[in-house]
């Protein structure tokens, strides 16, 4: 690797920040945004579920990547190409077709954000030292979960308010617009503070897929490996079908089963209070996992992610129009959410990634993990509008049973990680 003089923190923030940005928009942001533009909720799942695919298949975009002389260029070409395709995304917003063009449009963003990922965290890992790897990892993710909140809560936000003073479709072409500019703006930025070190095993074509069959053969040798797959399944199986159907359920009239929230309250709870709640309960579980150790506390953490998506069934039942309300319940949720994904986030890297490969499995594991998440959200609104809001949710309680069930049973293969 070539001498590297750029310090981190002029381009680690900014690169998973824009790591986090497209993925949100596409998993949640836009959800609403078709919410809002009258679009039917079986088609907003499905089809916002589709175009994240690529995320689940990041592990057979890597050996093209791997014959790159630099991750560099594709960090930012990536996120210029995502810049482009918001732009044009808003263009399509007042034709009569919007809706496929847009789909078509954030599925190239789709592609290109998984890209990215794999390149930024290529360029993380070839630009830093071990020991700088361990000291700015907790700058990746609090950037990340900053475009988490700056797209679910501010942009939803602004979309919402702007959409009272110039109508709804302006009101989204504008926050698509300034997601463009956003992501253009760092695009440029990275011209200059990126990092360029040179890879010293790059490899060529034939090489990249030989290392990819080795890393998919491995995979499946370890041992455990295949409840370890149904476990990562089945562990955010109930979150699959709740993720996108909560804050829709939250924005549906309360003729149809909804609550009728506006479109900038939603961005004020998710976006503000439940990403707090979120960052709470993630440093929280750390520090209670480190105490007693994940083996002991893995069910607990199962129990805690999965039960507060009970608080969506108890809403749609009783319908309560008080706001604070609503939130706490919200807040009640994400506090959840966060505390209990640490346990798997740590059990793929303890428990599945130690090995000869120990990045490409963890990727690999992350890989599955996403497409447990996205195949209950494809179906997550045809579901809730055969059911209704009510029994949907109560099939979202029931779905939360096999995760605790294949927890409870989960083998601990890696010694080592279990005596740590």
């Amino acid at each position: 690797m070539s001498n590297n003089t750029k310090h981190p923190l002029s381009w680690v923030p900014s690169t998973y920040f824009a790591m986090g940005l497209p993925f949100i928009v596409i998993n949640q942001t836009a959800a609403l945004m078709y919410k809002d533009l009258g679009i039917s909720d079986t088609e907003i799942t499905k089809w916002t579920s589709l175009i994240i695919l690529p995320w689940s298949l990041k592990f057979l975009i890597s050996p093209m990547l791997e014959m790159a002389k630099s991750k560099r260029i594709f960090v930012i070409l990536t996120q210029l190409i995502t810049a482009v395709m918001f732009y044009m995304v808003a263009s399509t917003l007042g034709l009569n077709n919007f809706f496929s063009l847009s789909i078509a449009l954030l599925a190239v963003v789709g592609l290109s954000g998984a890209t990215h990922d794999i390149a930024a965290d290529g360029l993380y890992i070839e630009s830093l030292s071990t020991s700088q790897q361990a000291e700015y990892i907790g700058w990746q993710g609090a950037f990340y979960n900053i475009a988490k909140i700056v797209s679910s809560g501010g942009f939803v936000y602004l979309a919402g308010e702007l959409g009272k003073s110039m109508g709804v479709i302006k009101g989204w072409a504008v926050v698509m617009v300034v997601l463009g500019v956003l992501m253009t703006v760092i695009g440029i930025v990275h011209i200059k503070t990126l990092p360029n070190p040179i890879n010293q095993q790059q490899r060529n074509a034939k090489e990249g897929f030989v290392v990819l069959w080795d890393v998919i053969k491995t995979f499946f040798e370890k041992k455990n490996i295949i409840y370890y797959f149904f476990f990562i399944i089945l562990y955010r199986f109930a979150e699959g079908f709740a993720i996108k159907m909560a804050p829709l359920f939250l924005k549906a009239s309360r003729e149809v089963g909804g609550l009728g929230l506006s479109t900038s309250q939603i961005g004020t709870i998710y976006g503000t209070l439940g990403a707090a709640a979120f960052v709470i309960g993630s440093l929280l579980a750390g520090k209670y996992i480190s105490k007693r150790g994940l083996k002991k506390t893995l069910l607990q953490l199962v129990l805690i992610f999965n039960i507060p998506f009970a608080v969506y069934f108890v809403l749609a039942f009783f319908q309560p129009e008080n706001l604070a309300i609503i939130s706490l319940a919200v807040i009640f949720e994400y506090f959840g959410y966060g505390f209990g994904f640490v346990g798997l986030t740590l059990f793929m890297m303890q428990q599945i990634a130690p090995g000869k490969y120990k990045m490409a499995h963890y990727a690999f594991a992350t890989s599955i993990m996403n497409l447990g998440v996205m195949i209950p959200s494809y179906i997550s609104g045809a579901l809730s509008d055969m059911l209704g809001y009510k029994m949907f949710f109560g099939w979202v309680v029931i779905a939360t049973i096999p995760s605790i069930l294949i927890t409870k049973y989960v083998p601990f293969t890696n010694k080592e990680e279990i005596d740590k």
